[in-house]
């Protein structure tokens, strides 16, 4: 299917492809809602459980079949991505929806919707619907992938919700954890007053009355023990941007448990030329090594870093209290990299600086869409998008996390930072937020 031809609504057409990117888009129009996408997998019409919802506070099922990638922001449009892994689809799902939802509005404000579906490989268009008669909706399934004799299918479908996301979901069987108002109690009726009976004479010595038989009693049944029941669905999620870009961890309720700090990546062309800059092309390579890492203060004054170089993973249960999951060389095609930061320990943490540095693969970060996620064990997710970079950087500080009176606030820096020549990565991230360590030769 060619890039300029869309389907009509009702249309479908064979994905013939391992894994696809689904892109849900729209023009980037000042005082326009905010558009996500999300995506739920089906068995005969409806959820198995809340797991099967993936969105931005759920960005990946357990079977590794859909992720979300994140948001990006170009000057004309501003996309959001999933992928879907064909060959760790479930054999019980049967249909992927591919849905969007309006944070702000209506979709009667949005213009240019469109859902495109693109082989993850080969980045070929494989399918693309564009809705064009929205009025008063707040969410809509755009298409979904389907089995047919074996082989995934897509479907434009354009069907709208005023209802929001949460409609939505709750139509497909998804429970929805929203604040709400508790009702007054009833008042609990009085019981009428017992009439007193006057006191009796007392009857005179009589022959004891036998004893009663007894009664046999059964022992006690021990209760079953309850099913687990997982928390519902949270939908509320706060993204930071250059005109709001803080935000306080415990007004979303972010205040105890961990703290997971993911980065996604995607590389948006294989090859870039800094040609009027280096004099010669650059390839980004397709082992793109990223490193997120950390740098902190702890509330006694010690200094360091979190990082995979040296093997400087940190700990959850001891100071720094940060860790770092592990090292991840692909981004787009996984989980991406993970820091975890203790919450229940955020009194003994001064300030965090959460950045990230390429290792190896490129020589900076220009071509490449970064999402970062801070999502909180309890309380709504917090995003933001890296802009566009435009200048030969090859570390990015991404967000401040400092301590004010015992509560947490996160700052989006999305900065890039240019290092001098012979100047490490890090030395230049400490520089620039005056954090005065001393540093050595590292490798990993």
């Amino acid at each position: 299917m060619g890039a300029s031809m869309t389907m009509q609504k009702g249309a479908n057409v064979a994905v013939p492809a391992g894994a696809v990117r689904v892109e849900v888009g729209r023009h980037a129009a000042p005082g326009a809602p905010d558009v996500d996408a999300s995506v739920l997998l089906l068995v005969a019409g409806k959820v198995r459980s809340d797991a099967d919802f993936v969105f931005y506070n759920q960005p990946a099922h357990a079977s590794g079949a859909v992720r979300h990638e994140g948001k990006r922001t170009a000057p004309d449009r501003v996309t959001d991505t999933l992928v879907v892994d064909f060959g760790k689809v479930e054999p019980a799902i049967d249909r992927i929806v591919v849905a969007a939802s309006a944070d702000g509005g209506t979709f009667g404000r949005v213009s240019g919707l469109y859902v495109r579906v693109t082989d993850a490989a080969s980045g070929a268009e494989l399918a693309r619907f564009d809705s064009t008669d929205a009025t008063v909706e707040t969410a809509f399934i755009l298409g979904e992938l389907y089995l047919r004799q074996g082989a995934w299918k897509f479907r434009a479908v354009g069907q709208g919700y005023s209802t929001g996301l949460e409609g939505l979901a709750t139509d497909f069987g998804i429970s929805v954890d929203e604040p709400q108002q508790t009702p007054p109690a009833p008042p609990v009726p009085q019981a009428p007053a017992a009439p007193v009976t006057p006191p009796q004479p007392r009857p005179a010595a009589q022959a004891p009355a036998p004893a009663p038989a007894p009664v046999p009693v059964a022992p006690p049944v021990t209760p079953a023990p309850a099913t687990p029941v997982a928390p519902p669905v949270r939908l509320t999620k706060v993204t930071l941007t250059k005109s709001a870009p803080s935000v306080s961890l415990a007004k979303q309720g972010g205040t105890s448990g961990a703290l997971r700090v993911n980065l996604n990546w995607e590389v948006r062309k294989q090859f870039k030329s800094w040609g009027a800059k280096l004099g010669r092309a650059v390839a980004m390579h397709a082992d793109l090594d990223l490193d997120l890492c950390a740098l902190y203060e702890l509330a006694d004054g010690r200094k360091g870093v979190v990082q995979s170089l040296g093997n400087a993973f940190g700990s959850l249960s001891r100071p720094p209290f940060i860790h770092l999951d592990g090292d991840d060389r692909t981004g787009a095609l996984s989980t991406g990299e993970n820091m975890s930061i203790n919450l229940d320990h955020k009194d003994l943490l001064r300030r965090v600086l959460i950045f990230v540095t390429i290792y190896e693969g490129a020589r900076s970060f220009a071509d490449l869409h970064a999402t970062v996620t801070l999502q909180p064990q309890n309380g709504a997710a917090i995003d933001f998008s890296l802009d566009e970079c435009t200048v030969p950087s090859t570390v990015c500080a991404l967000a401040l996390i400092t301590n004010n009176g015992g509560d947490l606030t996160v700052q989006r820096e999305a900065r890039y930072l240019v290092p001098d020549r012979g100047v490490s990565p890090q030395r230049t991230i400490d520089a620039a937020y005056g954090w005065g360590m001393n540093w050595t030769p590292g490798r990993k």
